[in-house]
């Protein structure tokens, strides 16, 4: 089949794998940065208000999440005292963990997007292929339209293959990623409702 779809397969072998590599990454990534929130939350309020700010900041440290990595950069600014700069620092925090987040994601949505595109692409130059070989040989048969309309729906069949898996895979990233922004909202609020607290350090 790959033979008959002609030179059109390679471009959609190409996508496919594109697609694959990229799901495959996503799906770990994704499934790393997506940590008990509520529990981390919880756990870093107790650590703060206990005194034990180096426990909370190892803590974030050593979890995973866009949510830890905001939380870690307002304790290191609440732990300076520099309170002024530590809504800055989180909103750009956020930006470099939503870019980390999405990366990747323009990439699922051309695939799903080119690879049906190239199908028809190869549909429509079967279709010539087949008007052609009847123009040449000045009668129909099934043996000469028979190539041309092969290629059609070979092409055809392989770009939606391709691009069906694709595109629910990135609405599900998607959600996923919704969800992870819900996340670091709330490590948002909750270094807010941190910082409203004075800072008291437990004795050794």
């Amino acid at each position: 089949m790959f033979q008959d779809g002609g030179i059109f397969m390679w471009p959609l072998l190409a996508c496919s794998i594109l697609g694959l590599a990229v799901i495959l990454v996503k799906f770990v990534t994704l499934h790393m940065a997506k940590i008990q929130t509520g529990r981390l939350l919880e756990r870093v309020r107790v650590l703060v208000q206990q005194g034990r700010l180096d426990d909370a900041i190892e803590l974030c440290q050593n979890t995973r999440g866009p949510v830890a990595a905001i939380l870690l950069t307002g304790l290191h600014l609440y732990e300076e005292g520099e309170t002024r700069r530590v809504e800055q620092a989180i909103a750009h925090a956020g930006k470099i963990e939503m870019a980390f987040l999405e990366k990747g994601m323009v990439v699922l949505a051309t695939v799903a997007n080119v690879a049906p595109l190239i199908g028809f692409l190869g549909t429509v130059a079967g279709m010539i292929i087949a008007f052609g070989a009847i123009e040449t040989a000045g009668e129909v048969e099934a043996q000469l339209v028979a190539g041309g309309i092969k290629v059609a729906l070979v092409t055809t069949a392989a770009g939606l293959i391709i691009a069906i898996p694709v595109n629910v895979a990135h609405n599900y990233f998607v959600q996923m990623i919704d969800g992870l922004v819900v996340d670091m909202r709330e490590g948002v609020q909750a270094i807010q409702d941190i910082l409203s607290r004075p800072l008291t350090r437990r004795n050794p």
